[in-house]
């Protein structure tokens, strides 16, 4: 057993961890890819405990309280979408949700309020392409302060990297070609990581909705290098919850 504790600068919304990180955490304990599905809302600045179970499971908790589970997979995505960095720069213009209109404003990843340095400030926008699924994308440099400790980009970002698109993706209406702003909170993430960036490598984020069931929604993620290699691969399973819900009230 291992503990792990969420900083406060790790918070999805205000009083709870961002669940790409969370879950990034906890799948550092499993070798190769990894699912981790979120029992409970993870909270801040508490000892958390990492236990691996009988099964080969990990599970994360919060005293008698289950937060977390992970189990190893195999991550394979229905298709994988390549933008240059400078669509990513232009499909950022064009985020469906402005800085005002935030959901969740300090948010580790996506939340515009956080200052460069501080959050990812990871804001997916829409690629111009008639006729075909929606695609999102965004760029990303990581920050030195997210180095491990061999130097590189430590591996629970590039899970939160490609998890807060993939919550933006699930809201892209495959059929009507619109976006709404139900809110969503993140129930279940699979990552494979292919290779870790360095800090301040130029980075590309593509997001894309893949299928809908009641208040569940799917979507598939890819980070890139800005020479097109692949470094991480990413499904999440996102919940539609009322709004004071998705805060934690």
């Amino acid at each position: 057993m291992t503990q792990i504790m969420i900083d406060k600068r790790y918070c999805g919304p205000p009083n709870s961890g961002n669940g790409g990180y969370v879950c990034g955490r906890l799948a550092r304990h499993i070798p190769g890819a990894a699912e981790v599905t979120l029992r409970a809302p993870p909270p801040l600045g508490k000892a958390l405990d990492a236990v691996a179970t009988d099964d080969g499971t990990w599970e994360l908790r919060d005293g008698a309280s289950v937060v977390a589970t992970g189990r190893a997979v195999s991550v394979e995505l229905s298709r994988l979408e390549r933008v240059s960095f400078e669509e990513a720069r232009a499909a950022e213009l064009l985020t469906p949700v402005k800085p005002h209109e935030h959901p969740l404003p300090t948010c580790f990843v996506c939340g515009p309020a956080r200052a460069k340095g501080d959050g990812l400030r990871i804001s997916v926008g829409p690629l111009r392409r008639q006729g075909q699924t929606p695609v999102l994308a965004a760029s990303w440099t990581p920050d030195p302060n997210l180095a491990a400790g061999d130097g590189r980009v430590g591996s629970e970002f590039l899970w939160s990297a490609l998890d807060c698109p993939t919550g933006f993706a699930c809201n892209c209406d495959q059929e009507s070609d619109s976006f709404d702003k139900t809110p969503l909170l993140l129930g279940r993430m699979a990552a494979r990581i292919e290779a870790r960036p360095q800090p301040g490598e130029r980075c590309i984020v593509t997001a894309w909705p893949t299928s809908r069931d009641g208040r569940k929604r799917t979507a598939e993620a890819a980070l890139h290098d800005d020479g097109g290699r692949l470094l991480a691969v990413a499904k999440a399973t996102w919940i539609a919850v009322e709004r004071e819900v998705q805060l934690g009230r």
